[in-house]
């Protein structure tokens, strides 16, 4: 190579290499990859330029680092690029409207990588081409763009954020004009048109110039004001929430939503919920957790239940660190703290924001033109409770864009989307908002909380009521680690191919009787006449329900953005079935026949959650 660096073998790793230092103008990750090639690390320099990061429905999300693989500033640029064509492509209207770049506080030194370094680049490359640009000045809660674009009536949105990963990573997510996230094909038309453009546009690395440039324009006071006076609706017991005793403590895990989850609780004229101190300010590092996700439940919680057991507080509320999701812990008779599921949260939730509707409602026929959404993986408690309270439960893929997307057209056809959710703590309390939000859902959790405080009620006891009204809904998740795309391809056809027969699927699993299978990476169906599946299709991910005699579920699906194959099970029974102890056994020995008999012979290639 140049430069007197050490000859490669490799000849077309050598050519990516000099074309990544002949448009990398970060001097950080420049310094990184010729001190690669110093040292002949082969193996490393294939990581960082053997494949460029997929550009997907999710956008991208990766590792902060130098080459194409990961996220930098060039990768950054390249994609903007590629996004700004595709839009123009799509928009006429484009430099009239424009877009908004919203971020999170991650950051990463030693590649000189952060959320806001990457919002400046993109907004550079941006309005390089004349394209008006709303920059937020500071950080923010993810749901604040996809509410900017629709309140401003913005052709698109980029948030940097790669929400709960680790702190390594980075990630670039896209909205479209509609406020919600993309959908195929956008997601194709945009990959391709990254690969048009991948030499940096002249101007795109010039951020001090983007910084003072007259198309950009700072939304973040008006997106604010306006984002807190839209979820007030959403309030509807205001005269509790300001005589309310309940205490709550409040978490953002070294992440964005200590001030907009304050600024939330105040809009609700609820009691501010206490900090935990050494979590509330933004920080890259995550010192305090493992993982920077409450969902993986009590071990990011620790510093919260202590805190919450000082100021004798009986709640916990967690968003993750761009503020989309939610979890909550309650304390319990015992003095244990009770961390729900998902799913036992968008059973509450559902359940509050159907009965603060019906309230509003009271007419019998205004409950037809209500809907609520929910992932395929999801619980089916809303179908329960759809059923008997007679307006419309529908289930999507697994992911917001595609809840998002149908809350979109509902809306547009006149009909009212009360709430959606994903197991995975994702909640859409309210339509100015197509996608999941933790702020607007941690001050109508707050609401809920304290109104069943001033009934004497928990949210455990609430949650049994609705088990007990609607029937029980018994779920189980869980995920294994796999680095190697290779083992989950094996698995997965072996799935398939059962017995080493073609197109043939398990018909037992360890004793429990498959009645029908569905995969929806190949578009199969065996519940339906003709055998193929009614929701959307994608090769590219793998996802295989199966359905079992007793009424149990089993999803197992790849994760779109963390090297995890996951699965979810549930078993429901009917209004008047209480034995709860009985329906936990059974989903609990349909939960070990599933790992032994469908995890196997790969089992010892993957890593089990983490406890």
């Amino acid at each position: 190579m140049e430069n007197g660096l050490s000859t490669i073998v490799d000849v077309k790793l050598d050519q990516d290499i000099k074309t990544w230092l002949a448009y990398d103008k970060n001097p950080k990750t420049a310094a990184l990859v010729k001190a690669l090639v110093k040292e002949g690390a082969l193996e490393q320099l294939r990581r960082c330029f053997s494949s460029r990061m997929v550009f997907g429905t999710a956008g991208l999300r990766a590792a902060m680092g130098p080459g194409v693989s990961c996220m930098n500033d060039l990768t950054i640029i390249q994609t903007t690029q590629g996004f700004c064509g595709y839009l123009e492509q799509c928009f006429p209207d484009l430099k009239e409207r424009g877009v908004v770049i919203g971020y999170d506080a991650r950051a990463h030194p030693a590649s000189g990588g952060s959320s806001k370094r990457f919002a400046s680049l993109a907004a550079a490359a941006f309005t390089s081409r004349g394209v008006p640009v709303h920059l937020f000045s500071d950080i923010t809660p993810t749901p604040f763009v996809p509410f900017a674009v629709s309140h401003l009536g913005l052709c698109a949105g980029v948030m940097v954020t790669a929400s709960h990963n680790p702190k390594e990573d980075n990630g670039y997510k896209v909205y479209w004009d509609n406020g919600a996230q993309i959908v195929p094909p956008h997601d194709k038309g945009i990959a391709q048109a990254i690969e048009e453009n991948l030499e940096p546009w002249p101007q795109a690395w010039d951020t001090e110039e983007a910084l003072s440039s007259p198309l950009l324009k700072d939304p973040y006071q008006d997106i604010h004001k306006q984002y807190f006076k839209a979820i007030q609706q959403h309030c509807h017991h205001r005269d509790i929430n300001k005589s309310s005793e309940v205490k709550i403590v409040h978490t953002s895990v070294h992440g964005v939503g200590h001030t907009f989850v304050q600024a939330a609780f105040k809009a609700f004229d609820l009691r501010p919920p206490f900090a935990v101190e050494e979590q509330k300010d933004p920080d890259p590092e995550f010192p305090t957790v493992k993982y920077p996700n409450p969902e993986e439940g009590k071990g990011v919680l620790t510093l919260s239940f202590a805190l919450a057991d000082r100021e004798g507080a009986s709640v916990v509320l967690a968003n993750d660190p761009d503020a989309d999701r939610l979890a909550i812990a309650e304390k319990q008779k015992s003095g244990q703290w009770r961390v729900f599921t998902g799913n036992e949260l968008g059973a509450l939730l559902g359940w509050w924001m159907f009965r603060c509707w019906k309230k509003q409602n009271p007419e019998p026929a205004a409950v037809k033109s209500v809907y609520m959404l929910a992932s395929t993986v999801s619980s089916k408690i809303l179908r329960a409770i759809a059923l008997k309270e007679g307006f419309h439960f529908e289930e999507t893929l697994t992911g917001f864009k595609w809840m998002g997307n149908r809350a979109k057209e509902l809306l547009k056809n006149g009909k009212s989307v009360l709430f959606a959710f994903e197991e995975a703590i994702g909640y859409m309390c309210s339509p100015c908002v197509l996608d999941k939000d933790g702020v607007s859902a941690a001050a109508i959790a707050g609401e809920m909380t304290s109104y069943l405080a001033a009934e004497d009620i928990s949210l455990s006891q609430q949650l049994t009521s609705i088990y007990e009204e609607y029937g029980y809904h018994i779920t189980k998740n869980s995920y294994f680690i796999c680095h190697d795309q290779e083992v989950i391809r094996s698995l997965f056809q072996r799935l398939r191919n059962h017995g080493d027969q073609k197109d043939s699927y398990p018909s037992e699993c360890g004793g429990f009787s498959v009645t029908s299978v569905r995969d929806l990476t190949t578009g199969h169906d065996s519940s339906q006449p003709d055998n193929k599946a009614v929701l959307p299709t994608s090769s590219s991910s793998q996802m295989i329900t199966f359905s079992f005699s007793n009424g149990g579920v089993a999803t197992l699906r790849t994760s779109g953005t963390e090297p995890k194959i996951k699965y979810y099970t549930e078993l429901c029974a009917a209004p008047g079935n209480s034995d709860v102890e009985q329906l936990q056994k059974e989903l609990d020995n349909l939960v070990d026949a599933l790992v032994e008999h469908f995890f196997e012979p790969e089992k010892n290639k993957l890593q089990p959650k983490p406890e």
